[in-house]
């Protein structure tokens, strides 16, 4: 069984090598790949520097920010284009603890096709958050569980996709290139009756980063969400 796991990146130079090295710590048979969007402090020499050293690490350096979404397409297609059964995708940031991929990897060999973490399972699963990113992340969570009709935390990148039992098409109805891709496509996953666990996880504060995502983000997801709800048709 091959497995890949990816790591979408963007000035992440305080944290890549540190991620990579938990990743291969948990699940030493895996590949990675690195999508990086146009870093600027450094991110890609570190990148670079670590490929040499282990061929299992990849990586495609795009020319400008394409979205986190347009990060994930990319890194889908390339793992069906190279073969591999299973593809794990997590942030870069520190905050998706490789200590979970067993755990994803156990139940993907299940019934499941698709392995989604929760943030809202354990108790105290944001204590490390500040108050507002608390707040926003509960709020997001609330909005879409009200707009979508889920209890999937779908908002998360930390994911586990069975390559082999999900159409290709499936993988790429969502259209949107941005953060909300997560939330759009594990909205049609549901809906297309695939078989979804959740494994609850504790997410870790950034270390050295602040989040990425911009006001502008937010309000657009907004927009999407409300887009999603009365006008997207699923194209079976």
């Amino acid at each position: 069984m091959k497995i890949l796991t990816v790591l979408p990146t963007l000035n992440e130079n305080k944290n890549i090598g540190y991620m990579i090295k938990k990743i291969f710590f948990f699940i030493k048979n895996t590949h990675i790949l690195i999508i990086d969007d146009n870093s600027t402090d450094g991110t890609r020499k570190i990148i670079k520097n670590l490929k040499k050293k282990n061929n299992k690490i990849n990586y495609i350096f795009r020319k400008k920010k394409n979205g986190l979404g347009s990060a994930h397409k990319t890194a889908l297609k390339w793992a069906i284009k190279k073969n591999f059964n299973i593809c794990i995708t997590m942030d870069s940031d520190r905050t998706h603890n490789p200590i979970y991929i067993k755990k994803m990897l156990f139940f993907i060999k299940k019934k499941y096709v698709i392995i989604n973490t929760n943030r809202f399972i354990a108790k105290d699963s944001l204590k490390e958050w500040s108050f507002f990113r608390n707040i926003l992340t509960k709020a997001r969570f609330l909005l879409v569980k009200f707009f979508l009709k889920t209890n999937l935390d779908s908002s998360g990148g930390y994911r586990c996709y069975n390559l082999k039992k999900i159409k290709y098409r499936h993988l790429f109805l969502s259209k949107n290139n941005s953060y909300f891709f997560l939330i759009e496509s594990l909205y049609f996953f549901e809906k297309l009756n695939y078989p979804i666990y959740e494994v609850p996880i504790i997410l870790k504060k950034r270390t050295y980063e602040f989040s990425k995502m911009s006001f502008v983000d937010i309000l657009m997801s907004i927009l999407y969400l409300l887009n999603l709800k009365y006008f997207v048709k699923i194209n079976y």
